[in-house]
């Protein structure tokens, strides 16, 4: 096999996290599920996975960088230069003419001295740890066969579906799309994990799960704030804030009526229970309704008489001295 770094398309001195990326990247384009006409791509994954599987160990990543082992995860060999044919040796007869090699072994059955039989593959066996001729590693049955990728996706929900724990639909990167139900009290940011629903297995084993992150979707009305509380700006008129009355107020749930106390500036929040999201505890935050005087559109002569009149008669400071006034 080629070098298994060069197979991956990444530098030897690349992070754990970056061979696992390419390995990820590269088994889901030549999986064999996704290419069953192209037997090339079939060898493409094999060759993809034998490399993944040496240097995304760091045990045998470090072996092979030391050369203990080759690119087929094969411990590298003592040094057998001297091996050849003795004519003296029985018939079939190999010696050793180096220190380190076999000398005197006849894997026929003969050899100097005692002649013993020899089981060559026990002895590839003990030197390939296991490969024997075929060179390829069993998984032990206490090995588990590594699950699929997790799949992360983020989704806007409305303020309404948190509010009546709606499902809302989910598509994951797959394409695939599931229907999945709000808890109570979810928050911004809060993820749920679907057990399953991520990429499926390369070798096997269990399918990843899918990571779904949620998020407020932006709302013409409301503010969502923390412990389920909602906050709206409602605009009143200038006579409902001289004067007061009762005014229609918007809720996730419908309109109430709100009463407005007479002289009421803007910027003055009132507060109706139980009107906000849902909180985990149970029950539901507030609805905290933040009011803003909104003057005529148009220029009104009258009243701007009545102002000119008030500002010469009963003049008023709302702004202190950290204002300059």
């Amino acid at each position: 096999m080629r070098d298994p770094y060069q197979v991956l398309g990444v530098a030897k001195d690349a992070s754990e996290g970056d061979i696992k990326s390419a390995y990820r990247k590269l088994a889901k384009r030549y999986h064999p599920d996704r290419n069953k006409d192209d037997p090339k791509a079939q060898e493409r994954f094999s060759e993809i996975s034998s490399a993944y599987e040496i240097v995304g160990d760091s045990e045998k990543r470090g072996q092979f960088d030391r050369g203990e082992i080759d690119a087929d995860g094969k411990p590298r060999a003592p040094n057998f230069e001297g091996f050849g044919f003795d004519p003296r040796a029985a018939s079939g007869g190999f010696r050793g003419g180096s220190t380190g090699g076999f000398s005197g072994f006849n894997f026929r059955g003969g050899g100097r001295g005692a002649r013993e039989e020899v089981d060559i593959d026990s002895i590839l066996n003990d030197m390939l740890g296991g490969r024997g001729r075929s060179g390829a590693r069993a998984r032990t049955s206490a090995e588990p066969a590594p699950a699929g990728e997790d799949l992360a996706v983020t989704v806007p929900v409305s303020l309404e579906d948190v509010a009546a724990g709606n499902k809302v639909r989910v598509t994951l990167p797959t394409g695939k799309t599931l229907n999945v139900s709000l808890p109570a009290g979810v928050q911004p940011g809060e993820k749920i994990r679907l057990k399953g629903q991520g990429e499926q297995s390369a070798f096997g084993g269990p399918a990843g799960d899918a990571i779904v992150t949620v998020e407020f979707a932006p709302h013409p009305l409301f503010k969502a704030e923390e412990g389920g509380n909602l906050l709206l700006e409602l605009p009143i008129t200038l006579d409902e804030a001289v004067l007061g009355g009762k005014v229609r107020v918007p809720t996730l749930s419908g309109a109430v009526d709100l009463t407005v106390r007479p002289g009421s500036s803007s910027g003055r929040t009132l507060r109706l229970r139980g009107k906000g999201l849902p909180i985990k505890s149970g029950g539901h935050g507030d609805l905290m309704v933040s009011l803003r005087i909104v003057l005529p559109a148009e220029d009104d002569p009258e009243l701007s008489a009545l102002m000119r009149r008030w500002r010469e008669t009963k003049p008023y400071t709302v702004r202190g001295p950290a204002f300059g006034g």
